[in-house]
């Protein structure tokens, strides 16, 4: 594949977005200061994550209700409205004590770190023969289940810190991702198709 051809596919992904790649690097940059910021302050996140969990169920849960009263005649509507009431109980319990709230998802971080970690090492085995990868398979379901193990043997105090820690971390690290997307947009030339070198290969 010559290099006119590479940066054909490579403008048929990024699109014009190597015009505009400048508000992706800052976004980008953004992201990654926030985390940063969060990483020193992953009590306050994990708060805010909940009560934005809250305020998620409590608009699902009115637009449940309503919902449920735009469809007369249907026989489950006593049963959409109900589990908009869950959700709107499920919000309030969350805002009422979002401490004890995030001990419980913590809780479940935990054993879903645990499950899939197990999960994973089951996988590695499967595949074992088809080279490395069970071994980096194998070695990421390891390290699932040390972290829920590490998480569960510091609850509660965990709760306090594990889901704002994690919201850090992915803030950064989706905003390392869209740092590098926008530098690969910004080598781009303009139109690939004129002339140069890259024309002539």
């Amino acid at each position: 594949m010559t290099n006119l051809d590479v940066q054909k596919t490579a403008k048929q992904v990024f699109g014009d977005l190597h015009r505009n790649w400048g508000w992706l690097l800052a976004l980008g940059i953004l992201m990654v200061v926030l985390g940063m910021i969060g990483l020193g302050m992953t009590y306050w996140l994990t708060l805010a994550t909940v009560i934005w969990f809250a305020a998620l169920a409590f608009i699902g849960g009115i637009a449940q209700i309503f919902d449920a009263f735009k469809h007369k005649g249907w026989k489950s509507t006593a049963w959409h409205i109900l589990v908009g009431v869950i959700y709107i109980a499920a919000a309030a319990v969350l805002v009422a004590d979002p401490a004890g709230a995030a001990g419980i998802l913590t809780l479940f971080i935990a054993a879903a770190l645990i499950v899939v970690g197990v999960m994973r090492i089951v996988m590695a085995f499967q595949v074992k023969g088809g080279g490395l990868a069970w071994l980096w398979l194998g070695l990421a379901g390891a390290v699932s289940i040390l972290l829920g193990g590490m998480i569960f043997a510091e609850w509660p105090i965990s709760g306090l810190w594990v889901i704002g820690l994690f919201v850090a971390i992915d803030l950064i690290f989706h905003g390392a991702a869209l740092i590098s997307i926008a530098f690969a947009a910004r080598s781009l030339p303009d139109d690939p198709g004129a002339g140069g070198p890259a024309a002539s290969a």
